[in-house]
């Protein structure tokens, strides 16, 4: 069973799923590229929503509106992508947004250059609330951060959130095969949004990674007793 870490499935809440049925189409899709276990991660912006029980709220209305539709893989796990913004460690409530019945929290680095106060959030956030970041598609970086950013950034003491799209370039392939080398724990994620220019791609990972690679990313929810 393939587990999808990174996914924007839920309906009408984020830039993902537009509609119950979009969703439904999506699903259809993993399910037949072999997933049976996903993880759904709606971006979650402080500066934009009205705080953490409004942001809940409005997740679980969309979970609830895609499971009475019936959807072809029925093993959702809520969860969320949080972009690290300043002051982010400081929300009370953060530790509600990590993935459910675990302590893995999916932390997105920004796409307007690197500062070193993002380490310290993800850092303070790991201490404080005691969750384990999982940090979201390191490899779309390498053209964004330094050497010595990105090797800053991978050496926190995380998980690595690779999205299958990342074996389609040279360049995010052979930056994927460093961190294996290098021993890094990397999880994999379609990071699926619609049915377009970003659909389900798990036939893609499972092409071009090595079957150790998804073996060990597959069991990560396991060892959380998912």
């Amino acid at each position: 069973m393939l587990t999808d870490h990174h996914s924007h499935i839920l309906p009408g809440i984020d830039d993902g799923s537009k509609s119950v049925e979009m969703s439904l189409e999506m699903i259809k899709c993993l399910k037949q590229q072999g997933v049976g276990r996903i993880v759904a991660t709606p971006h979650f912006y402080a500066h934009r929503e009205d705080g953490i029980a409004a942001y809940l709220e409005k997740r679980q209305q969309a979970f609830e509106k895609l499971m009475s539709a019936g959807p072809a893989v029925d093993n959702i796990i809520l969860g969320a992508e949080v972009s690290i913004e300043q002051g982010i460690s400081e929300l009370e409530g953060i530790e509600k947004l990590a993935f459910q019945g675990t302590k893995y929290i999916l932390l997105e680095f920004p796409y307007t250059g690197f500062s070193d106060w993002m380490i310290d959030e993800i850092e303070n956030i790991s201490y404080n609330f005691k969750l384990t970041p999982i940090i979201a598609h390191l490899h779309r970086y390498i053209d964004i951060f330094s050497k010595s950013q990105m090797e800053s950034a991978m050496a926190l003491d995380a998980i690595i959130q690779l999205n299958n799209e990342a074996f389609e370039t040279r360049a995010e392939k052979k930056f994927v095969k460093k961190l294996f080398a290098q021993g890094h724990y990397c999880v994999f994620g379609s990071d699926t949004h619609n049915m377009k220019e970003r659909k389900p791609n798990f036939d893609l990972l499972l092409k071009k990674a090595k079957p150790d690679w998804v073996e060990n990313s597959n069991v990560l929810l396991d060892r959380a007793g998912l």
